[in-house]
């Protein structure tokens, strides 16, 4: 009996199809991580907030939120199906993600002052560990932010090398196709 083939490689054949065809999606899906990562430990964020309660630390929180969904909306729309690249939407939406970097940094930065202050300094160990857990869940975010960022700018340097992969398949019956005489044919 013979063994059948792997579809294994026949997927990953298909998956390296489409991202030839659409590359940008590698930097969708990284800022589309970055959004996920700060939504699953969004609890963390708002505990912090309700304990710190520093000015502006929930604008912050809500902005970054906002401006997550929104740089995705505008990342969506700057890459339309077969037509040339929306500069502006893809201008927009660096923006977005510049200004949830931004409130990232404003957010750690009200914490650090709330543990470091010289007066009732509050503790992040203990019952309060998650507002350590905020600061670092924020540092990742932040590394996220400026991967998905950098591979959006850098599409155009790695779309060609993406393009020159090869996912052709080999079929055998190809190099008997000569040999098949169609000329005896009735029309």
């Amino acid at each position: 009996m013979a063994k059948a083939p792997s579809k294994k490689p026949e997927f990953l054949r298909k998956w390296m199809v489409s991202l030839k065809r659409k590359p940008q999606m590698i930097a969708l899906a990284v800022l589309a991580a970055a959004f996920v990562y700060y939504s699953l430990n969004l609890t963390k964020v708002s505990n912090t907030t309700a304990k710190v309660y520093g000015a502006g630390m929930g604008l912050a929180e809500f902005a970054t939120m906002l401006l997550s969904i929104l740089s995705l909306v505008c990342f969506l729309n700057a890459f339309p199906h077969r037509k040339k690249t929306n500069i502006p939407m893809l201008v927009l939406m660096f923006l977005m993600v510049a200004v949830v970097f931004y409130c990232d940094c404003f957010y750690d930065g009200r914490i650090t002052e709330a543990l470091t202050r010289a007066e009732n300094p509050i503790s992040a160990e203990g019952v309060n560990s998650y507002i350590a857990g905020a600061q670092s869940m924020l540092k990742v975010h932040r590394i996220l932010l400026t991967a998905g960022a950098a591979l959006a700018a850098l599409l155009p340097v790695y779309r060609p090398w993406i393009k020159k992969i090869n996912t052709s398949v080999e079929v055998a019956a190809n190099e008997e196709m000569a040999a098949i005489d169609i000329s005896a044919e009735d029309a």
